[in-house]
Formats: C-alpha cells, structure tokens, sequence
C-alpha cells in the first residue's frame, strides 16, 4: 500500500514515522530509568531509616524495654515507604534471632525465630551470619534486609529486619505514560511538520527530473536542458547530468535522421529521375526514327498511316508514365491491343543498336484484353530491350502474347548466355534502387506486384533464358489514397 504512494509523500512519511519511533523508543527508555531510579531512591531511604532505627534502638536494647521499641517501630514505619499501606513491615530481633518487637505483629509475632529458618520459602542467615547488612534480593522483586544491631564494645545487640513487598517498587505507570503521551505528543507535533518540510524540500527536484524526464521525446531537447534542476545533492546531480547527456544524444540522433533522411530524399529523387529518363528513353529513339521515316517516305498513305498512328501511341505511352508520377493526376487509359506488341517491336529494332538481332514474335489472344495499355507497353519495351542486349550479335529473341479469360502472359526468350536464378535475384535486388545501370527487371516486378500478377525466371530453360510476365486479365486496380 504504501509502496504505491509516490516519492514525494513516501518520504515525509517515512521521516514523520522515524520521529514517532523515535519518540516511543526514548520515552520507553526513559519511563524505564525512572523506575530504575525510583527503587533506587526507595532503597537509600530504606537505608536512612534503619540507621535511625539502629541508632535509638540501642540503649532501649539494652534495658530489655520491649514497650518503647514497639513505639519506636510505630512512630518509624510511617518514615518507610509502602508501611501504611501494610507493604513494608519493620522487627527487631534479639541475638538470637527470635522477634523482640514488630511494626506489624501480626505477620511477625513476638519470639518467633527468624533468622537460620526459611522466611516465604527463602533462606535466611544464621544470626552468627550477619556481621553486616544480608540483603534478599526476592524474583517477584520484593526485599528483605537484615541490619546488626551492635554495642559500643561491638558486641551483636540484635538485628533489624526490614521487609518490602515488590509492590512499592512498581512504577506508577500511569503517571509515567501520562508523562511519555505527553512528551510523544510534543515531538510529534514539533518533528513531523518539520520531517514534512524537509521531505518535500528533498524530493522537489526530484519531481523536476521527472517532469523533464517525462516531456524527452515529445519537446525539443535543447529546450529541456534549461528545465533540469540544479542542486547541490551529489546523487541529484548525477541524475541531472545523465538527463542532459541523454538529451544531448537524442539531439544529435534527431541531426542525423534529418541528415539521412535528406540524403535518402535526394536519393530518391535520383533513383526516380533514373528511371523517367530510362522509361522515356526506351520509346523516344524508335519515335525519333519514325519521324525520319515520316520525313522520307511521307508520301505514301499506308507508310504514313501506320507511322502517325506508331508516334501516337508512343507519345500516348510516355504521357501516362509521366502521369503516373503525379499522384493528383488521373490518367484514363485505354485497354492492351493486339497491335501494341507490333509497335513495340518496331520501337525496338529501331532503338536497340544492335540491328543484327532476329526478333520474332507471336500472339495467342483468345479472349478481350482487359488490362491497361500503358504499363503492359512498358513491360513489353524493357524486357525486349534486356532480351536483346543479352542476346548480343547474330542472337536471336522470341516474344509471344497469350491472354485467356483470366490471365494475360508475355513471355521473352534470348538465345544468350542463361541466367541464373541467383543472378536474377540479385540484378532485381541491385536495381531496386541502387544500382542505376538499369531499372528495366526491376520496373516489369514493381508493375506485376501493383497489377496483382507474377514476374519471374523460367528455371526449367537450362539453355536459354526465359522471363514470364503474367498479370490477370482485368482492369488495374484503384490507388489508395
């Protein structure tokens, strides 16, 4: 329970108990040496009044004159304490031991043998015993002194006994806790206020470092800095430091992700400039040849046709892959024909440098195409162009587009030197983004991921290689916004 309080009320509440223990623990000790002191003040008047007993009992001793030692013992019991209340009792006994006179009769009748026999189950001193005071030390804290009673010659005249019951000796505790609740009562209201105080004062800066502790991660940490407490505690200061340290090192941590996540926006700026230039490269030298195409054989109508509608659709494609950079802009696009796949070969014979490649191509369309024309032109232009540039001289490279009512496949095959599935995977890892020799793999997986098809290599073509691009035949998907 207390556990569960917080620092700033545990402590004071720890020093206000300390007071309080404290308190109890010296009242207890000094209620204790009160009583000590008490029985022993009783034993020193003990002491006083025998030696007045003694003093006046001598020459009556002598004289045998039993009736004034019974005076005597009357007029002194009263100086005893606890005689009034029957608790202490005084005798006289003659040389021999027996009772001569007793302030209390009663319990110490006259002639009765006391010393040498056993007095309340304890022994007492034979009379030739007692050459000075024989004190009787009882466990229930009772006494009993025997005091020789001697001559000017020094001869043994008799004894005095004196018996106090373990009542006198008993402290009168309720004065005593009387006078402790009183005492504890003014240390707790003295000590605990100032317990209080001080606690508070002690676990101010804590509540400080905490605060500030508390904000790390949420404000600027060279505005925390300021807020750290400074005291004078070693242990406190150590903490502060730590604190300041701390937010030193998530300062300069914040210096750093700004710096890396700046390069990484240049980077990414590079690596997407990379691939527009590559991306409108591809079908820009095979539009520039059908300009000069146009240019030279303009006049004949069907070479002219078929030139202005090849431009058109070039353009068209380059519109839509810088369209599509632009998030806020939506592009319609028209859906794959049949007749892209022949464009997209006369694009690259004409843009590839390598005239010497045999390119051929088929078709197994069985069913409408649903897919958009823009990315499937793009897929066919970069794998084509890979497919050539692996094929080298006098190589030869198959395209065929098959499409059914679910899925839409283009497959390339170069007679080069094959491709491993290793080296697949590591030119699509090295041209994710940071390899910029080519993005032209990398771009066909990045649109088979976003069309919610497949793009991969043909393991089981051993002598050639053999990519597959295969997408369902369906419009493209809605971007998320």
């Amino acid at each position: 329970m207390v556990g569960r309080l917080p620092y700033r009320v545990q402590i004071p509440l720890g020093l206000s108990l300390a007071v309080l223990i404290a308190a109890i623990l010296v009242t207890g000790i000094t209620a204790r040496v009160s009583a000590q002191t008490a029985r022993q003040a009783i034993l020193s008047l003990l002491d006083r009044a025998v030696v007045l007993v003694i003093a006046q009992v001598r020459p009556m001793m002598v004289a045998d004159d039993t009736w004034r030692v019974f005076a005597l013992l009357r007029d002194t019991a009263e100086l005893v304490p606890g005689a009034t209340a029957g608790q202490a009792r005084l005798a006289i006994l003659d040389a021999e031991g027996r009772v001569f006179a007793a302030s209390d009769p009663v319990q110490l009748a006259t002639g009765r043998v006391l010393l040498g026999k056993p007095w309340r189950d304890q022994p007492t001193p034979k009379p030739a015993a007692v050459t000075q005071r024989h004190q009787l030390d009882r466990d229930d804290g009772s006494v009993v002194m025997v005091d020789p009673i001697r001559s000017e010659d020094g001869q043994t005249l008799g004894f005095v006994l004196t018996e106090v019951d373990a009542a006198v000796f008993a402290p009168d505790w309720p004065s005593l806790a009387q006078t402790a609740l009183l005492a504890i009562a003014l240390a707790v209201a003295l000590l605990v206020p100032v317990g209080w105080w001080v606690g508070q004062r002690m676990t101010r800066p804590v509540e400080r470092l905490v605060a500030v502790i508390e904000r790390i991660g949420k404000d600027d940490p060279s505005q925390l800095r300021g807020a750290v407490p400074v005291t004078q505690d070693p242990e406190l200061s150590r903490i502060g430091d730590a604190v300041n340290q701390l937010m030193g090192e998530l300062e300069q941590r914040k210096l750093a992700e700004d710096r890396a996540l700046s390069a990484e926006r240049l980077a990414a700026v590079g690596r997407m400039t990379a691939a527009v230039a590559h991306e409108i490269n591809n079908p820009l030298a095979g539009l520039l040849t059908a300009t000069q195409t146009l240019r030279l054989h303009g006049r004949s109508d069907p070479i002219r046709t078929r030139t202005i509608d090849l431009l058109d659709r070039g353009l068209q494609q380059i519109r839509t892959t810088v369209a599509a950079l632009l998030p806020q802009a939506r592009m319609d696009d028209r859906p794959l024909e049949p007749g892209d796949l022949e464009d997209i070969v006369t694009l690259v014979r004409v843009s590839a440098g390598t005239p010497d490649v045999d390119i051929h191509f088929g078709m197994d369309v069985e069913s409408a195409l649903r897919v958009p024309s823009a990315p499937l032109r793009q897929v066919m232009l970069n794998l084509l162009l890979n497919a050539m540039k692996a094929a080298g001289e006098k190589g030869v490279v198959s395209a065929r587009l098959a499409a059914d009512e679910t899925e839409v496949t283009f497959c390339v095959t170069n007679n080069g030197p094959p491709l491993s599935a290793e080296k697949f995977r590591t030119t699509l890892a090295a041209e994710s983004g940071r390899d910029p020799r080519g993005f032209g793999l990398w771009v066909c997986q990045e649109l088979a991921s976003h069309l919610g098809g497949r793009f991969e290599l043909d393991e089981m073509q051993t002598d050639q290689t053999r990519l597959v691009f295969q997408v369902p035949n369906r419009e493209a998907p809605e971007e998320t916004t």
